[in-house]
């Protein structure tokens, strides 16, 4: 009688413990839909920084390859920091912008562009927070010109 008592319990907890991780929330990289919704985010994004009147002084000269690289840089830095398996390898990002004098109206202009495509793709507003706050820290080695 202990014995099977004893095993329901175990067998319970075991199946508790089941139970609890199917529950844990996934990750935001899960959550905006994967590597392949993130890419196509990523060059939707790029698409509209290349060619925005203001940003796209910042893309001038770049070749096509070198765009290409860009995006691909951007989206494993979006897949990583978002809880997915990419590995980011670029510089890190005051390198990256470093003597480019952007402004906080430049931020603020990508960031509103950035929260336009998010809409354009449906991400739910709860993911479009997240994730602008994951990247909301790199403003200050970014923005030189307050």
């Amino acid at each position: 009688m202990k014995r099977a008592l004893l095993s329901g319990l175990l067998l319970a907890g075991m199946l508790s413990a089941a139970a609890h991780t199917q529950a844990k929330e996934k990750s935001l990289y899960e959550r905006l839909g994967g590597y392949d919704a993130i890419s196509a985010v990523v060059n939707e994004l790029a698409v509209r920084l290349v060619t925005d009147r203001k940003l796209g002084v910042y893309f001038k000269g770049l070749s096509n390859d070198s765009k290409r690289k860009l995006i691909a840089h951007l989206t494993n830095f979006v897949c990583s920091a978002t809880g997915g398996p990419c590995i980011y390898t670029g510089r890190d990002m005051k390198t990256s912008h470093e003597g480019l004098g952007i402004t906080e109206e430049e931020w603020e202009r990508f960031v509103r562009i950035t929260k336009e495509v998010l809409d354009k793709f449906k991400v739910p507003a709860r993911e479009q927070q997240e994730l602008l706050q994951a990247i909301a820290p790199l403003k200050s080695v970014i923005v030189e010109k307050k």
